[in-house]
């Protein structure tokens, strides 16, 4: 036996018999010689984990756009933490961490720069509309690897597609990451809120602090201990009925007192009108988009509308503010 069918019999052993096995994968769009050493979730998080989307994260807002300080955190770290607190719930239930940690490092690549200010913005201009979620999808099935994808299985691609609150992964793996990726921007959107003097631990309900604790650290130990033990045995991720109640409510509360507050938020206004700008500039000067980006154009007849925003919305914060001094703004007036 090889060492990856070694690995497969393990997990067929010890994994609970609810965890998506890696030898019953569904597979890829593209029929590929199996890995040796690698079962196929570890093939999928490794190649997720080397592509330019996965790198282009650590310069894009999280929430905070060009914040004063060096600890707050990017869309990268936000992955890292849905990673981490989607393999500790995994571990426990004894679940595929492999594709765990695959669908958790992939869920965001097809994010905008700017955060949700530059979704919004394209959101708003594309005239199929823009979802990061499915944005994700085709960064890993089209955009990566000049065109050619990384063809990865149906299980991380689900999960990819379904993170989000509207949706429903067919994995109990997708299921982990749909609640990991909320509670780690309510645990560090929170925490970086505190660090820019807009919130205290004390101004969050006491109503809440009741069920889930009045700390960062209470929070989150509540959640994923709640999460573990309301889902052992079960055919599903569920939480208790109290602690879902007070996730909800302290999502609520983030909203208005953070992703509406005025001073978290001054800078978006621009944002949007910077991603719009860029947008309509490539529309009508196609030609100074890559050769490889409108090459989808002449192969798979993609519509020049979408491989704008295929181009605009893989930018990085820094790379999109760049291009824009360069095209709109007089040299002699750069700083």
């Amino acid at each position: 036996m090889t060492i990856r069918e070694n690995l497969e019999q393990w997990e067929s052993e010890y994994l609970s018999p609810y965890a998506c096995l890696s030898r019953e994968s569904k597979g890829r769009a593209r029929e590929e010689e199996q890995c040796d050493i690698r079962p196929v979730f570890q093939r999928d998080r490794d190649r997720i984990l080397h592509s330019k989307s996965f790198r282009r994260l650590k310069d894009k807002t999280q929430v905070f756009l060009t914040p004063d300080g060096d600890h707050y955190r990017t869309r990268l770290t936000h992955t890292l933490e849905v990673s981490q607190n989607a393999r500790t719930i995994a571990k426990a239930l004894r679940l595929n961490e492999d594709l765990v940690e695959a669908i958790a490092l992939g869920h965001d690549l097809g994010h905008t720069p700017f955060g949700h200010a530059g979704e919004r913005a394209l959101n708003r201009v594309c005239p199929d509309g823009f979802e990061h979620s499915a944005q994700s999808v085709r960064t890993v099935d089209v955009l990566e690897k000049h065109g050619q994808g990384l063809n990865l299985t149906y299980e991380v691609r689900d999960g990819i597609r379904n993170h989000q609150t509207s949706r429903m992964p067919s994995t109990l793996e997708g299921k982990i990451v749909r609640l990991s990726d909320k509670i780690a921007y309510i645990h560090h959107d929170m925490d970086d809120a505190i660090r820019g003097n807009i919130l205290k631990d004390s101004d969050v309900p006491k109503s809440i602090g009741a069920v889930i604790g009045y700390t960062l650290s209470e929070r989150l130990d509540s959640f994923i201990h709640d999460i573990v033990i309301n889902s052992q045995g079960k055919n599903d991720i569920v939480m208790s009925e109290p602690v879902a109640k007070a996730m909800q409510e302290m999502r609520q509360f983030m909203f208005e007192n953070v992703y509406q507050n005025q001073t978290a938020k001054a800078e978006e206004g621009k944002a949007e009108m910077l991603m719009e700008a860029l947008y309509d500039y490539y529309l009508n000067h196609l030609d100074k988009i890559p050769r490889e980006t409108l090459e989808l154009m002449e192969r798979d007849g993609t519509q020049k509308e979408q491989i704008v925003c295929d181009y605009v919305g893989a930018m990085t914060d820094r790379f999109a503010i760049a291009k824009y001094e360069e095209l709109f703004i007089p040299k002699t007036w750069h700083g």
